[in-house]
């Protein structure tokens, strides 16, 4: 099979596309012929090994996979001999922000693990992008007691975090107020939020209205900037670490204050791909596709996704 692969953290430079022998699933596992992935923040972060919190999972001194790749989605080829749930010939997709090795034509994925059947209606590509993006604006929504009516704020709602926060906030009966740059003004409407800033023109900032949550789901904002936004008892997340790390560190020194903070460590991947699949399956979720790439173009991905510029999600196709 070919594979997409590295033997040290760097830039896209230090990735190449190798030759290995097809991967056997051992008793619990399921042989997946990957259809498609995606490059994703989770993804560079993982390359780079940036931040150096990241190698507690990856590995310190160098990746502790060769494959890359954090999500999937593609057909079971073969299943270990205890698999239960699933069949050869079944249409799977799945994430893990550890890493899958997803990255290649085939990868080997465990049937406990965050994996369930792509409804009949949906695509591979739409349920590749329906992953990482989406399982951090869930968590947003998970740390927070959001209630019907509540008013959210969403910086970043052009990417795949934001653009799935969204969503996900609607959702769950917020109201929200999607910034986002020029030409995706209609996309975030589309969206379904109900009140919208372009950041080119104006300064979120500024706004008069009071929210009960910002969420930051591109990291170019800051708790200093967005307090003001909040009401009394407001919080603000962020999907980043912040300048000097301070997102990890404000939510003690905010913790008695009127407004605070909270860092959303994700957890859970497998509830998060278990509700998106339902969504999915129930045409309430549409995840946004900015480009897809050949497994041949994925430095160009990376760099893609690395300059910040992206909308929604970038695919990567291994058809």
């Amino acid at each position: 099979m070919k594979a997409i692969t590295r033997t040290k953290y760097g830039t896209p430079e230090v990735l190449s596309i190798q030759t290995l022998d097809k991967p056997t699933p051992k008793s619990k596992e399921l042989l997946i012929r990957v259809h498609a992935s995606t490059v994703n923040r989770t993804d560079c972060g993982i390359l780079t090994g940036k931040p150096y919190l990241i190698r507690a999972f990856t590995g310190l001194m160098k990746p502790s996979s060769l494959i890359p790749g954090t999500d999937f989605a593609g057909e079971i080829e073969a299943v270990g001999e205890d698999v239960q749930n699933f069949k050869v010939g079944g249409r799977v997709w799945g994430f893990n922000d550890e890493g899958l090795a997803s990255h290649a034509q085939y990868m080997l994925i465990s049937e406990d693990k965050a994996v369930v059947k792509i409804p009949e209606n949906i695509s591979y590509e739409s349920a590749a992008v329906s992953a990482e993006g989406a399982h951090y604006a869930y968590n947003f929504i998970k740390k927070i007691p959001l209630k019907a009516g509540d008013k959210v704020l969403v910086n970043g709602a052009t990417g795949a975090i934001g653009s799935a926060a969204v969503q996900l906030l609607k959702h769950f009966g917020a109201y929200v107020t999607a910034v986002g740059n020029t030409k995706n003004m209609d996309l975030v409407k589309s969206l379904g939020a109900d009140k919208v800033f372009d950041y080119e023109k104006e300064d979120f900032t500024k706004d008069t209205e009071r929210y009960d949550y910002v969420c930051d789901a591109v990291g170019k904002s800051t708790f200093g900037k967005c307090k003001p936004l909040l009401k009394e008892g407001g919080v603000y997340l962020s999907s980043e670490l912040g300048p000097n790390a301070e997102n990890l560190y404000l939510p003690l020194l905010t913790l008695f204050s009127k407004k605070k903070t909270i860092f959303p460590i994700p957890s859970n991947c497998k509830e998060s791909v278990l509700l998106l699949n339902q969504l999915l399956a129930e045409g309430k979720f549409k995840p946004v596709i900015d480009r897809t790439y050949p497994m041949e173009e994925v430095a160009e991905a990376y760099r893609y996704v690395e300059s910040g510029q992206k909308t929604g999600n970038v695919l990567l196709s291994f058809e």
